[in-house]
């Protein structure tokens, strides 16, 4: 069987992997979005089916108040002792004392997940490791206390009680990046392979310059000492020309025929700079030589099209990963619908096929919780349809189809019920400041079609098969603005800061990918 990289297209940023018996278990970051940490499971690494979210219940984390590519970094999911683990950082970017690492368990993948336990310790990326006699070392990144260079970090590791649910004894920093002057050296994972641990971190900081690096030790606490390969997987040495940049952050996974294989972040870059796809899964074949292992050995890039001889079962034809993805309509059922600092349904009510959305009055530049749903934007070309009934919309009241990166950079196609009469307007918020690109008066009826026509780097919005503005995706990806984010395509209903009074419906929307590429 072949399959193609990504295995997990669209933002699916800092992937982690475990094995229990014939099942791979995964989940990946989602800042500011609900559901977060979607639980995926494979039993080829290569169709992902969601089973469940780590964080699905109202309550369990204040999201309130933190902006776009804040929220949930970099999880870690492990098993032992009997349990489901994992381990992630909630980030305030501008209030640090805010949030901070956690940890939750489940008796079984999907859930359901404990309410977070707090971990006092400062930094992102935790993970987790098991000692043979059931010992449990946290381990995660921070900036250096006295660093040599801007953005130095370091590595901790201490060990974690399960009965005082408490970090206990001595810490230990056991890493501060392989190569001098490279930036964050993060997402450390710990192994303990044939009785020696080994580490395996990314560095140079999740973009053009991300690598990964290894080292190992005798005990998990080290010393560590790295591979004279160090960094021992990049893409940055191929430039700009090259199709995929900025792999790193890698979780590694040994199949139950002895192989191992590692799961990564990079991103699609078309010109060698923007990704507005964001940050995706990569699979990447590893052997050990030399007690090390060997990213990719013998291409030493992330292939394109991976073969797997451990996957007897076809993919169905057409469809795309997770959940066997095929095009068309996107109903209130289908995982991926997410929300804005709250649960999808806390802002909307699955009516059969249809979601109905009361207005707010934040807006999509607002750092709370907003009337928004949407999906992750998982091809460069595709197809978006939506219908929206804006008849139950209050005067000034709108609704909107977005495709939004965060508050300060977003673009819209927007109904607004103006007395009598509907404005279409097209905008484009650009660092903060919005742009009128486009606007019409309609006629007042109450169901609207709109469409999205992307095709590479060009988001065409559309009413009545005539294109009302086309954006530069350029000028939305995380490269141009700033973030961590892929691009989100979804609908908005707001009052602009009035009493919210009415009420918007997504009749329907459908997701349609364009081309051979799936």
């Amino acid at each position: 069987m072949t399959a193609l990289n990504p295995v997990l297209p669209g933002c699916h940023p800092d992937p982690s992997v475990c094995r229990v018996g014939e099942w791979y278990y995964l989940v990946t970051s989602t800042f500011e979005y609900l559901p977060g940490l979607p639980v995926m499971r494979s039993r080829d690494l290569l169709r992902w089916q969601t089973i469940g979210h780590v964080i699905d219940r109202a309550g369990m984390l204040d999201f309130d108040g933190i902006r776009s590519s804040g929220g949930l970094y970099a999880p870690t999911i492990r098993h032992g002792l009997g349990l489901f683990w994992v381990v992630c950082t909630l980030v305030d970017p501008d209030d640090p004392s805010r949030g901070g690492n956690f940890l939750v368990t489940a008796e079984q993948p999907q859930g359901p997940w404990s309410d977070p336990v707090m971990l006092e310790v400062d930094g992102i990326d935790p993970s987790l490791a098991f000692d043979d006699d059931g010992r449990v070392w946290m381990h995660g990144t921070r900036l250096a206390a006295e660093p040599a260079w801007h953005d130095q970090t370091e590595v901790w590791v201490r060990e974690y009680s399960p009965a005082q649910r408490a970090l206990v004894g001595d810490e230990h920093v056991i890493w501060r990046g392989a190569v001098h002057g490279a930036v964050w050296a993060e997402g450390p994972h710990l192994y303990l392979i044939d009785g020696e641990w080994h580490l395996v971190a990314a560095e140079g900081g999740t973009e053009f310059h991300h690598a990964v690096s290894v080292a190992r030790a005798d005990a998990a606490i080290g010393p560590y000492v790295g591979n004279r390969a160090n960094p021992v997987f990049t893409h940055r040495h191929l430039g700009r020309s090259a199709e995929v940049i900025g792999a790193g952050h890698a979780d590694l996974v040994q199949a139950p025929d002895g192989s191992w294989q590692a799961l990564m972040l990079a991103m699609r870059a078309a010109d060698g700079h923007h990704y507005p796809l964001g940050r995706e899964t990569f699979l990447c074949p590893v052997e050990w030589q030399d007690g090390w292992p060997v990213f990719a050995p013998g291409e030493g890039r992330l292939p394109l099209r991976i073969t797997a001889p451990w996957s007897a079962e076809p993919a169905p034809a057409g469809c795309w990963q997770p959940d066997d993805r095929r095009a068309g309509a996107v109903t209130p059922q289908d995982p991926r619908w997410t929300a804005l600092r709250a649960l999808p349904s806390e802002v909307a009510r699955a009516d059969g096929e249809v979601w109905r959305m009361p207005a707010r009055s934040a807006t999509l530049r607002d750092a709370t919780t907003v009337a928004f749903l949407g999906i992750r934007q998982q091809h460069a070309d595709v197809d978006l349809r939506c219908v929206l009934d804006v008849g139950g919309l209050a005067d000034g009241e709108s609704g909107a189809l977005v495709v939004r990166q965060s508050e300060q950079d977003h673009a819209a196609a927007v109904i607004t019920r103006t007395g009598g009469d509907l404005t279409l307007s097209a905008v484009h918020v650009r660092a903060g400041e919005q742009h009128l690109l486009a606007s019409r008066t309609l006629p007042d009826r109450a169901e609207i079609e709109l469409r999205l026509r992307a095709r590479g780097y060009d988001l065409e919005l559309v009413h009545d098969d005539q294109t009302l503005t086309t954006v530069d995706a350029r000028q939305l990806d995380a490269s141009s603005t700033g973030g961590f984010l892929g691009l989100w395509l979804g609908v908005c209903a707001s009052s602009s800061g009035s009493a919210p009074q009415g009420e918007l419906a997504i009749m329907t929307l459908e997701y349609i990918p364009v081309g051979d590429r799936l």
